[in-house]
């Protein structure tokens, strides 16, 4: 059918009740959609052709003030003079110059002949080639290869493993024939055996590992521990077995400590909390915090042997009530035990009343479940719980081969951290302080709590989309609202931010630090509180205090002020002491008595004995003015920090001056105190200045911890000027800064919360997805880790509404962080991807998520649990029952017998399940002959 006004090209394709689909020659042509298959073969396929950019290109289309000007075309009439010149030129040249023209066709043609224009995938392989002919002992270079080769091999496409495998091992061969002995050279050895894991056969793969063992490399030795805890074999003994020979390699007492993390955490995820508590009690006592006695000095063997008379002895260990370490047991004559101080420190259990389901599966699950999360020290063997379980008391032989000297502070506070991030409160930063960042595979436990999964999951209210509503036949869209742009998850390097510095503020008052209340959920915090008070070394602990006052803090405030009080009265001379006070008064709200304790304080003798180390001082107190208000008031202060007196010009060019020498004269180990006072000066330039300060926009870089906090001042800056204070600056600064900033670091938290906050309202999801690619980088600072696939999870409900439009995007993300070789194997992960099925409903899916995360991570007791529990209508008791027996098969910590909880229990349809495993039992002819034979009369 033709339509009057259009061209016989137009015909009606389709008529309804809402009109008429008109269309060019008369088909009707169905679009694809970006889930049909043609489409995914069409994204997945390489590019065919190549746009070559003309030479003029880059001079076209100028942004002029952000915008780019469109020419105006105004066509000129052509003089009849002008049209003869040319076409007699053109004659007289082509009788004249024809055999020269000629000549430079040919040439054009041979030059297009050798410069062949390759895609630009075959361009940067034959760059990188040129480069390893030039270097080849270049690791980063080889890894580029690497990346750019797996690029084309999506981890989605049929036998992406295996292919992905075969490059791997092709490219990385070479590699390990020319490259020297490395750190760089340690990765591309274990990318090597990573991907040999897929193809090899099992003895070729323990040849190849016995080979790189010989060197002794710690990354190395925690790999192969890796490997054997997910091959699962010999169960959690001969996970146990190889721990105990990866210790005899280990060299340093950081090393020593890396290994005694994986141990612990191992022990966790089996369900051997108690063993692992232990693990730590009897450390911290070998440790010895406190003031050295003489008994402390003898050799570590003698010392192991006290140690096991204190153990045996069962007097109060650390972190119960009561305990002076086992040093000062000895010296006081090993006095005896106070059962009634040990017994109630321990979280009764008895007052916890578990809701009983009518399955007695799920039932089990949560009773063993709720028993790993209590993290209970162990029991003393005159306890009524060490009659009914055994492993609630742990006997010394048991922890002794994993017990080693600890003589350095650093050490210590290594140890002393790790403890603190087992017990529940993450420190963020600390596997890369630890020797290596990519122990968060394994180390951030909290991320599966209880609590986390729910901040990380939206709930059943956020997952609804609310249709749009109609006015007078209009639709209009709903307003859109987004969620805190500062999630539950905390990431950055160690020391980037203090203790208790705070980046997000709401009517002055801090809203995320490094712990909230929020994080303290499941938290025992009076045994964590007498770590704290047991564990200080002497009286110069200042790290060790600022992490007690926050702790404190985020239970309550005024508690962590009387706390400050008492540290004060014992160094009334410390600066930081006094800038952690001044901060808690802030927290309050109390600003008057801050400004106080700053005016005070920076007055004093002490303050000018130390100016320099002063300087986060004045920052605190110039930092708390200028995000009131108080410009002069700001200003006043950095001026007294350059101990320059006036408000003119001329003081405000000395204090520049002044302060920008006084940054240059404090040497690069005091990164902290140096980047305070660039602060004060770029602070200063921005009060007084008419541009932004070159400190708030020179380039970033990638690189060291000191780069990224100084990252992270320069951005944090400039988003107080703009985002907190209203400044009259363009956001488009900002926003472009945050997204290379993002980029640089995408494993920390705070950089993508200012970012998502600027990013509201702007288009965001468009931005985040072009950070989401998996690609092997030559630096590690560049790979995302667990935690920032968690935090992707998490932005799946950042945007209400959006949630079930994203789970798609998670689950690809989550699926490709899982096949990642930086994050691969990750129990943790393993666990939110089920999660996200479950949350999601699609059970079946769930269950083959479990099977295929129990062959990555045979010894997590958390997973197994989920099909008890959760899982339970997916799974039938036959099935059931079999992973049951692999648990015992493996060595996993069970408290109660499942055969004990589903005798004699009867399921709702009536039958038992004796029944039921005789029915799946048997023989599929003699099932059809039963069932005839009670069918038969009809």
């Amino acid at each position: 059918m033709k339509i009057l006004g259009l061209t016989h090209a137009w015909t009606v394709a389709h008529r309804s009740n809402r009109g008429v689909e008109v269309a060019l020659g008369g088909g009707r042509q169905k679009l694809l959609g970006l889930s049909d298959t043609g489409s995914w073969r069409l994204l997945e396929s390489a590019p065919r052709r190549r746009l070559v950019a003309s030479a003029d290109a880059g001079r076209k289309d100028q942004e002029t003030n952000g915008f780019i000007p469109l020419p105006s075309y105004r066509p000129r009439p052509a003089k009849e003079e002008d049209l003869r010149r040319i076409n007699t030129s053109n004659d007289r040249d082509s009788e004249t110059d024809s055999p020269s023209v000629s000549a430079g066709s040919d040439n054009l043609d041979d030059d297009d002949q050798d410069g062949t224009a390759f895609p630009s995938y075959h361009e940067k392989m034959r760059s990188l080639e040129k480069q390893l002919s030039k270097d080849p002992s270049s690791a980063s270079t080889w890894l580029s290869l690497l990346s750019h080769s797996l690029a084309q091999v999506p981890t989605a496409s049929k036998n992406a493993t295996k292919v992905r495998s075969e490059i791997t091992l092709s490219i990385l061969d070479r590699a390990l024939q020319v490259l020297p002995k490395s750190p760089s050279s340690t990765r591309i050895r274990l990318l090597y055996l990573h991907a040999g894991e897929e193809l090899w056969t099992d003895d070729t793969l323990r040849q190849e590992w016995e080979k790189a063992l010989a060197a002794g490399d710690i990354d190395v030795l925690l790999a192969w521990l890796d490997w054997r805890i997910r091959n699962g074999s010999g169960g959690l003994n001969g996970t146990v077995e190889a721990i105990t020979r990866v210790f005899a390699f280990a060299a340093s007492e950081s090393d020593r400590l890396r290994i005694f993390w994986r141990l612990v955490c191992a022990l966790r995820q089996a369900g051997f909390t108690e063993r692992s508590m232990a693990l730590f009690q009897a450390q911290a006592d070998l440790a010895n915090f406190h003031n050295q006695p003489a008994i402390t000095l003898l050799p570590l063997e003698e010392q192991i042997n006290n140690l096991e008379e204190f153990w045996e002895s069962e007097a109060p260990r650390i972190g119960e009530p009561g305990s002076t370490g086992w040093a000062n047991w000895h010296k006081a004559g090993k006095p005896g035990l106070a059962l009634e101080g040990v017994l109630s420190s321990k979280r009764a259990a008895a007052g916890v009343v578990i809701p009983s389901p009518l399955d007695p599966y799920q039932l089990w699950a949560r009773e063993e479940t709720r028993e790993d999360d209590l993290l209970k020290p162990p029991s003393r063997s005159t306890d009524p719980d060490a009659e009914l379980d055994p492993y609630t008391a742990i006997l010394f032989s048991d922890i002794r081969p994993f017990l080693f000297s600890l003589t350095s502070r650093r050490s210590k506070g290594l140890f002393r951290l790790m403890w603190l991030s087992y017990l529940g409160l993450h420190v963020p930063g600390l596997e890369t302080m630890a020797g290596a960042s990519d122990d968060d595979r394994w180390t951030q436990l909290h991320l599966v709590s209880k609590s986390y999964m729910e901040a990380i999951f939206p709930s059943s209210s956020d997952r609804q989309v609310s249709a749009p509503e109609s006015h007078a036949g209009v639709l209009v869209g709903r307003e859109t609202h987004y969620a805190d742009s500062f999630g539950p998850i905390k990431s950055w390097s160690y020391r980037c931010i203090g203790p208790l510095e705070i980046f997000e503020l709401q009517n002055q008052t801090p809203r995320w630090g490094l712990w909230t209340k929020e994080d303290l959920v499941g938290v025992d915090v009076e045994f964590v509180r007498r770590v704290f008070e047991q564990s200080r070394m002497g009286g110069d602990d200042v790290e060790w205090d600022l992490l007690t006052l926050t702790f404190e803090a985020a239970i309550d405030v005024k508690g962590a002020l009387k706390k400050s009080r008492s540290f004060l009265a014992s160094a009334p001379e410390s600066l930081p002491h006094w800038a952690a006070h001044a901060r808690l008064e802030r927290f309050r709200g109390r600003l008057e008595e801050a400004r106080k304790v700053y005016e005070t304080v920076l007055s004093s003798p002490a303050s000018s004995r130390n100016r320099l180390s002063a300087g986060p001082l004045w920052w605190d107190w110039a930092e708390m003015e200028w995000l009131t208000g108080h410009f002069e008031a700001t200003t006043g202060v950095v001026l007294r920090a350059a101990e320059v007196e006036g408000f003119g010009g001329l003081a405000i060019l000395r204090g520049k001056r002044a302060l920008e020498a006084t940054a240059d004269e404090i040497p690069e180990t005091l990164w902290k105190v140096r980047e305070a006072w660039t602060r004060l000066g770029a602070l200063l330039e921005l009060l007084t200045g008419d541009s932004l300060p070159s400190f708030l926009t020179a380039p970033l870089v990638a690189g060291t911890v000191t780069q990224e906090s100084m990252t992270m001042a320069s951005v944090g800056m400039l988003y107080h000027h703009i985002f907190t204070l209203r400044s009259p600056i363009r956001p488009a600064i900002l926003r472009e800064r945050l997204e290379k900033a993002v980029e640089l670091f995408p494993n920390n938290t705070i950089l993508l919360g200012m970012f998502l906050e600027m990013q509201k309202g702007q288009g965001l999801w468009g931005r985040v997805r072009m950070l989401r690619d998996v690609s092997i980088s030559s630096d590690i600072t560049q790979e995302k880790g667990v935690s920032r696939r968690a935090t992707e999870v998490w932005l799946g409900q950042w945007e209400k509404g959006q949630w079930s439009s994203e789970v798609e995007r998670i689950r690809g993300g989550l699926t490709s962080a899982i096949e990642s070789e930086r994050t691969r194997g990750s129990p943790i992960l393993w666990r939110l991807l089920l999660e996200l099925e479950i949350r999601v409903g699609d059970l079946e899916r769930a269950k083959s998520v479990i099977l295929q995360a129990l062959g990555e991570c045979p010894l997590v007791k958390d997973i197994y649990m989920q099909a008890f529990d959760r899982l339970r209508p997916a799974f039938s008791a036959h099935e059931l029952k079999s992973l049951w027996e692999t648990m015992v098969e493996r060595g996993l910590r069970i408290r109660k017998g499942l055969d004990e909880v589903i005798e004699g229990w009867e399921d709702v349809e009536g039958g038992t399940v004796e029944r039921e495993e005789e029915m799946e039992g048997m023989d599929e002819i003699e099932y059809n002959s039963r069932e005839l034979a009670r069918l038969k009369p009809y």
